[in-house]
């Protein structure tokens, strides 16, 4: 019988690929690997220790508590919606997809990470920001455009909100710091 576990820290294909590698190595049955959750065939309770210790020695981790998981899950729709460029980055939307109510979403987010979930959100986009600042292939007009901002004055302002410096600050840097997005909150 399958066990699915959610994990904690994966949230790009590269985490995927990761730990896809890692179960096979360790010859686990795999069945599937998504961001955020996988799936094996049952495992004895030695194997899960031993699971739980080789992810855990690549920064992830398994989810025990439903609540984390949730959260987990919020995360990693929110990031593929930043990453796939997703303009409806609505947060009823997100109630839909996880089939929940939003106002639980966003009780047992804030509540586990201490933040609001338009908050969080920001802060991707301004992740995303940087990154597209620091790759120079667009001017701050475009990067508000495709960050689905009204304005590049909205973005700026934002920008200077968390960053605590202007884009044209964090351009002129040599080396710009951007926060991984497992671990922003």
């Amino acid at each position: 019988m399958a066990q699915t576990f959610f994990i904690k820290n994966m949230v790009c294909n590269r985490c995927k690929m990761t730990i896809l590698n890692l179960l096979r190595e360790k010859g686990f049955q795999v069945e599937s690997v998504e961001l955020g959750k996988i799936v094996v065939n049952e495992i004895s309770d030695g194997s899960y220790v031993e699971l739980e210790k080789e992810l855990n020695s690549f920064g992830f981790e398994i989810i025990k508590d439903t609540a984390k998981a949730l959260v987990e899950k919020i995360k990693i729709a929110l990031i593929q919606q930043i990453d796939e460029g997703d303009k409806d980055i609505i947060l009823v939307n997100l109630a839909k997809e996880l089939g929940k109510n939003y106002a639980l979403l966003s009780k047992t987010f804030s509540k586990s990470e201490g933040m609001t979930l338009e908050k969080y959100v920001i802060n991707l986009k301004i992740e995303k920001a940087k990154e597209y600042i620091q790759l120079n292939q667009h001017n701050f007009s475009e990067i508000a455009y495709s960050l689905y901002y009204k304005n590049s004055s909205h973005l700026a302002k934002q920008f200077k909100s968390c960053t605590g410096m202007s884009m044209t600050e964090y351009k002129n840097l040599q080396s710009g710091y951007r926060i991984p997005l497992d671990e922003i909150v």
